[in-house]
């Protein structure tokens, strides 16, 4: 084991060590003597005269340095020659530890030490490493005994220390780990927390900070590079960042897997995601948290089983298999509704027993050759044996609960199976329905009854139909007919040569555990009928819109019945699922379903096939059919290497299979030949559809190798799946009305149905729902980056042509919009912040900013800064943007109004600057915010010089707006007025040529106010507007120009909207202004001088999260430059 580093001195004068490996910087030592009764008997009397400690460790390891005089051991502390001290840092008891030991070394290490320049260098970052080494194992092994978790404590405080989060940024585990940059590793702490990865280090005197929002990940890998052979990959828009020698890398890997899908899901994807009940509030989220979901969601896929089911155990053991009269070894996992068990070599036994089943569990007699046995009773008189259990007691106590909280939930059905005799003749009925009691009574006439939509073609089986029928009874006979039933690679190769068409509904039924929920809601389908029908929707729109192209080619769907019972169980479904709706696809299957099930066992097998065995496939985006489509890629790239050589853009290959993925091939192939692939879904899930899709790309791999372009690539699939046949199959063919072709073009190749699935699964059949799972994990995280980058272009190039903003920033300004978003998603958790994220909705309207994150953001891009002025000009910019009403703002307001704040004329910034300060950007129950004069700059002994030219000008701009009587700004009122003045103050504040800017401002106000006066005393003296400069140099009220930056001052105001100012009151024009401000060079030289976008883009990437972090305090100008000097230290993604 690893030790904590101490100094030792070691005694040497005798050889007491053997060594036994050897590499460039490291040696493995035997104690001498070990191993040899002779030996030790002398090395343990000289260990304990030589060493305070008698029992020293059999092996140990040695660091050495290339070129140093003596060796430092990183093992037991002595010394090769010499007598000195040295550090102990790990020990090994047997050959085996000591072994884990080096491999690690040899591993993580040995290709590592030769990048440092010094000696000192390499035993300093031996010594960090094995001490972080420490600390990981410590943890773990405290998290495994569920002690007080001191260290997690101590990590805890680092992490808040060093990255500075609010408290709800809860941190989950930590590793100590190398962060690579460039050839040199750097060792530190990687943290993991809800949001974020963070690491730091601090080595060799220097500090390094890395923060990666788990939003912001693309890719996340195990790959490896020319120094390590298992790296860990973490891929953002910006960079690559790879992280390496963990103690327990796959642990790591497993936990950042998880916890990215958890963020991504919960940020990017609300529409269809819904966490499991522990982790609906993120901040609740746990380690152990992350691994029960991991195992619950491998237990769900594997048994395709409800969202809602909760593994409670899981338990190795050995279950009873009568048809190889042994106990097989495998693992018990028992969820809130059923007990499952899966052998421990893939495919040799897997049972289902969901609990409605149960009849009773008991404990039998505690043998030697029965150690600790359960038995498990059915209803269709079967007993399950189960031994080599552990805590057997307490698993049947908990059993026996949930076995009886099951029967309490559905008394109707659990009464009417007390009749055990009844029960019996239900399980040797044909159909599968009626094996659940509350059906007896259809049992009598089952056998005579077939469902109407079979068509006539069923009834005329031939010989090889009959012979699969009997190969299936044998089956039944001897592993169970039930859901119960054995499932072994007997029955998977039964299902591989086709099911016979008497039994495919059965066994689809069986297979999908549709059967279990049917029983389980009695009269659920018919009242959904009841009251879905009669209401108009999009749903039931579209659903009307397909009815007639579902199958139109067979019996079955050219009559009024078939199609009104098509139409009622896809009504009823998207009654019954409103966030699913209906989705094309959805009616090719279902009306397949109705050919060989009842309606409302159709309805339920729409139901496990929509909301188990696809998940996520059915909704507005398909996300789960895009993730599907992605892992397929990745496959043929490992499987066809070849083709995927050839074609070097795989996504014409998925958008060509999506179909495949959706319609279970029931939409490409032959019905009579597809079905055969939907009995293999039912029974092995999705890892059928990738392991024959991979089959018909290899069956035409070479010609595909050859094809020119996509367009030949598409035909030549689609010939090939249009001619894959069923000869075997008693249905008579049906022409595909999805086919390209016609029939006059050169024949082609036949394939049987039979022998490219039976290839598929031995060529394609050694992929395991695990490795499935681990594909869609990282697949996911591709996925939704993907909808997110489109998102992101198109709201770009419909704000583009608007703005004058190069592109370049405008990507960077989207990034800083959306990630002030996605911020308060982070840590407000009682805002409604993450509704308002919808992917359904139009592009621009997906990612919306409230006041507070608006104000947030236009502190950190915004050139007008006002100091404490700036949050009041914020306000007023949102409300003036806020054209809805809604208290949102959309992107393409932000961009427009920054490009006017960086690109715009002067007349276009006065005009924007005008806006913001009459309604209803200002209004009238908003503050006055303080004045930022101490004393007034306008005094009214400062005589105001007129001259001809600006006097000509105001008589133009007064004859202009008598000329033009249509509708522009309204006029400003003196508060307005007064308010306008005080944000040109604060914007001045700070400038190089502030003094003057001050000056020219104050001559410009006072202008402005002797303008309002004057037109006021015109106005109420009616006299018309030639006479309006004649009577400009009279003088002006003393109060009111010495009150323009007064904060005492209230103005009337009796309307915030636009409405017209009333005859007689202080009122100024945006032309006044406008021309008022060209008379001084210095403001026209301020509004017209360049400003640069990119400084405020990067010094917001590196403030943002510190404005949040901080309690949303604002830093000054001379605080930023502050601020980004220190975090110029740090990296950040």
């Amino acid at each position: 084991m690893w030790l904590k580093p101490e100094e030792v001195l070691l005694k040497n004068a005798l050889r007491l060590w053997v060594t036994q490996r050897t590499s460039g910087y490291f040696i493995l030592q035997r104690r001498r003597g070990h191993g040899d009764a002779g030996g030790r008997r002398l090395v343990g009397a000289l260990d304990a005269v030589l060493d305070s400690n008698a029992r020293v460790a059999p092996f140990r390891i040695l660091l050495q340095v290339p070129g140093a005089p003596v060796y430092s051991a990183i093992a037991c502390g002595e010394l090769l020659n010499g007598s000195e001290v040295y550090w102990a840092i790990a020990i090994g008891a047997t050959l085996e530890e000591i072994n884990q030991h080096w491999e690690w070394l040899e591993q993580n290490l040995l290709h590592t030490l030769s990048v440092f320049d010094s000696k000192e260098d390499i035993v300093s970052f031996v010594k960090g490493k094995i001490k972080g080494l420490i600390a990981e194992t410590t943890s773990s092994k405290l998290a495994e005994l569920e002690e007080e978790p001191e260290k997690f404590r101590e990590a805890l405080v680092k992490f808040e220390a060093r990255f500075n989060f609010p408290e709800a940024e809860k941190l989950i585990t930590y590793y100590s780990c190398c962060c690579w940059k460039g050839k040199v590793p750097r060792q530190g702490w990687l943290y993991l927390s809800i949001n974020h990865l963070c690491f730091y280090s601090f080595f060799l005197g220097k500090e390094l900070k890395l923060i990666i929002p788990w939003v912001d990940v693309q890719k996340l890998e195990r790959t490896s590079n020319v120094i390590m052979t298992d790296i860990i990959r973490i891929t953002t828009p910006s960079k690559e960042r790879d992280f390496s020698m963990f103690l327990n890398i796959d642990e790591a890997f497993r936990i950042m897997e998880q916890l990215a899908d958890v963020t991504l899901r919960r940020l990017l994807d609300n529409e269809i995601f819904e966490l499991d009940p522990g982790l609906q509030d993120p901040t609740q989220i746990t380690k152990r948290d992350l691994e029960a979901r991991a195992q619950n969601e491998f237990f769900r896929a594997f048994f395709r089983l409800p969202r809602k089911e909760m593994v409670h155990e899981v338990l190795d053991c050995s279950l009873w298999t009568p048809f190889s009269r042994c106990h097989t070894a495998g693992r018990m996992c028992a969820s809130d509704s059923y007990i499952c068990f899966t052998s421990k070599e893939s495919g040799c036994c897997d049972v289902l027993i969901p609990l409605r089943e149960v009849v009773s569990i008991e404990k039998m007699e505690d043998t030697s050759l029965l150690p600790n046995p359960v038995i498990i009773s059915i209803r269709s008189k079967m007993a399950f044996q189960f031994i080599e259990l552990k805590d057997r007691d307490s698993l049947v106590e908990n059993l026996l609960q949930r076995l009886k909280q099951v029967n309490a939930s559905n008394p109707v059905y659990y009464n009417s199976l007390k009749n055990k005799d009844t029960v019996l003749s239900f399980c040797t009925a044909r159909c599968s329905l009626v094996v659940f009691g509350y059906l007896s009574l259809l049992l009598l006439s089952y056998s005579k009854e077939r469902s109407f939509f079979l068509h006539s073609a069923f009834q005329k089986q031939g010989f090889k139909e009959r012979v699969k029928e009997s190969l299936w009874n044998d089956h039944f006979a001897e592993y169970g007919r039930t859901v119960c039933m054995f499932r072994t690679e007997k029955i998977r190769k039964l299902v591989a040569m086709g099911i016979p068409e008497s039994l495919r509904g059965e066994l689809w039924l069986l297979f999908s555990d549709a059967v279990t929920d049917l029983a389980s809601h009695p009269g659920y389908y018919e009242n959904l009928v009841e009251a879905s029908m009669g209401k108009c929707c999009i749903a039931t729109e579209e659903i009307e819109r397909d009815l007639h192209r579902s199958l139109p080619e067979h019996p079955t769907f050219q009559s009024e019945t078939g199609i009104a019972a098509l139409r009622r169980v896809l009504t009823a479904y998207a009654h019954r699922n409103p966030k699913i709706g209906y989705c094309q696809s959805m009616n090719i299957l279902t009306s397949v379903l109705l050919l060989y099930a009842k309606e409302e066992e159709a309805f339920w097998l729409l139901v496990a096939v929509c909301e188990r065995m696809l998940p996520d496939y059915f909704n507005h985006r398909v996300i789960g059919a895009q993730v599907d489509q992605s892992a397929f890629e990745e496959l043929i790239k490992e499987r066809l290497p070849e083709l995927a050589e050839h074609m070097k853009d795989l996504t014409t290959l998925s958008s060509i299979s999506l179909s495949w993925f959706l319609t279970l091939f029931l939409s490409i192939m032959p019905l009579e030949s597809a079905v055969n692939a939907v009995d293999c879904f039912f029974f092995d899930g999705i890892k059928a559809i990738f392991q024959l899709g991979l089959a018909v790309l290899e069956a035409n791999a070479v010609e595909l190798c050859n094809s020119k372009d996509d367009g030949q690539a598409l035909m030549i699939l689609s010939r090939f799946l249009d001619h894959v046949k069923n000869e075997e199959s008693p249905l008579s063919p049906f022409k595909n009305h999805h086919t390209f072709f016609s029939d006059d073009q050169e024949p082609c190749a036949v394939t049987e149905v039979a022998d490219l699935i039976r290839d598929s699964y031995e060529k394609f059949g050694d992929y395991s729902v695990d490795l499935i799972e681990q594909m869609r994990y990282r697949h996911r995280i591709r996925v939704l980056q993907s909808h997110e980058d489109t998102t992101k272009q198109n709201v770009l190039r419909v704000v583009i042509p608007d703005v004058s903003i190069v592109p370049e920033h405008l990507e960077e300004l989207y990034d800083l919009f959306k990630r002030e978003h996605l911020i308060s998603c982070y840590w407000d958790l009682t805002s409604p912040v993450i509704e308002r994220h919808d992917p359904s909705r139009a592009y621009a309207e997906q990612y919306r900013l409230d006041h507070q994150q608006f104000t947030n953001l236009y502190k950190l891009v915004s050139p007008w800064t006002c100091g404490e002025h700036t949050e009041v000009l914020a306000e007023r910019m949102f409300r003036l943007l806020d054209e809805n009403m809604d208290h949102l703002i959309e992107f393409k307001g932000l961009a427009c109004c920054l490009d006017v704040m960086y690109n715009g004329e002067m007349n276009e910034k006065i005009k924007l600057l005008y806006r913001l300060h009459i309604p209803p950007a200002l209004t009238e129950d908003e503050r006055d915010s303080q004045s930022p004069l101490k004393n007034p700059l306008l005094s009214t002994s400062r005589p105001l010089v007129i001259g001809k030219q600006l006097k000509q000008m105001l008589k133009d701009l007064a004859k202009e707006k008598d000329a033009k009587m249509e509708k522009g700004l309204p006029k400003m009122s003196q508060r307005e007025f007064i308010q306008f003045c005080k944000t040109l103050y604060s914007m001045f504040h700070e400038d190089p040529e502030e003094n003057d800017l001050y000056q020219a401002i104050a001559t410009v106000t006072t202008l402005l106010l002797q303008i309002g006066e004057v037109g006021q005393r015109s106005s109420s003296s009616g006299s018309g507007s030639g006479e309006f400069t004649d009577d400009l140099q009279g003088e002006a009220a003393a109060s009111d120009q010495d009150a323009v930056f007064s904060d005492t001052v209230k103005t009337p105001w009796k309307d915030s909207q636009s409405s017209p100012v009333a005859k007689g009151d202080w009122t100024v024009s945006l032309e006044h202004i406008l021309a008022s401000l060209l008379t001084e060079q210095s403001l026209v030289n301020f509004f017209e001088k360049p400003l640069e976008l990119k400084p405020k883009l990067e010094n917001a990437k590196l403030s943002q999260y510190s404005l949040k972090t901080n309690g949303m305090s604002y830093p000054s100008r001379g605080e930023q430059v502050k601020v980004n000097s220190q975090q110029q230290t740090s990296l950040s993604s």
